[in-house]
């Protein structure tokens, strides 16, 4: 008897990445926060192509391990490849990822587009736009930080990309 390869079906695999936390903000996973580009699954195995938020993300490589950590059980090979062929935005968070991020205490960004200089960003504690950037430099390139003068919170809120 000649063993057959079994091929996992393509929503199995974006299944399974739905339950990896991007490492830096638990609860967020990394298809809600955007950045899976492409998923194939074939006789050859599971290949996934992800973009990082930024060019100099400190969790580019543990990003990559926990997603193919986490396929392993569904293919003999997993292949995990960071691309540069298109560029992250935020505009590419789903819904379920706002929310995620704003329960975290994260103020997602507009999806306008660009942020003009008179426009605050929503406190994610009670919803007040009175808020200042009090650092536009925050704990990784991707963020910021800010303050509630309603509210009287500091809070953390993703750049625009």
């Amino acid at each position: 008897m000649v063993a057959t390869k079994t091929i996992t079906p393509e929503e199995e695999v974006w299944d399974a990445l739905r339950e990896v936390d991007d490492p830096e903000i638990p609860g967020l996973s990394v298809v809600d926060l955007g950045i899976i580009r492409s998923v194939r699954s074939g006789e050859d195995g599971i290949e996934v192509e992800y973009m990082p938020t930024f060019t100099g993300c400190p969790a580019i490589e543990a990003i990559r391990e926990v997603i193919e950590e986490r396929l392993r059980p569904l293919s003999e090979r997993v292949s995990v490849r960071v691309t540069w062929e298109e560029a992250w935005t935020s505009d590419r968070i789903s819904e379920k990822g706002r929310e995620r991020l704003r329960m975290g205490g994260f103020a997602p960004p507009p999806r306008e587009g660009l942020i003009e200089l008179r426009r605050a960003t929503k406190c994610p504690y009670c919803g007040s736009h009175d808020t200042q950037m009090e650092n536009a430099f925050g704990p990784t390139l991707c963020r910021s930080i800010h303050y509630c003068n309603g509210c009287h919170q500091p809070f953390e809120g993703f750049k625009p990309l």
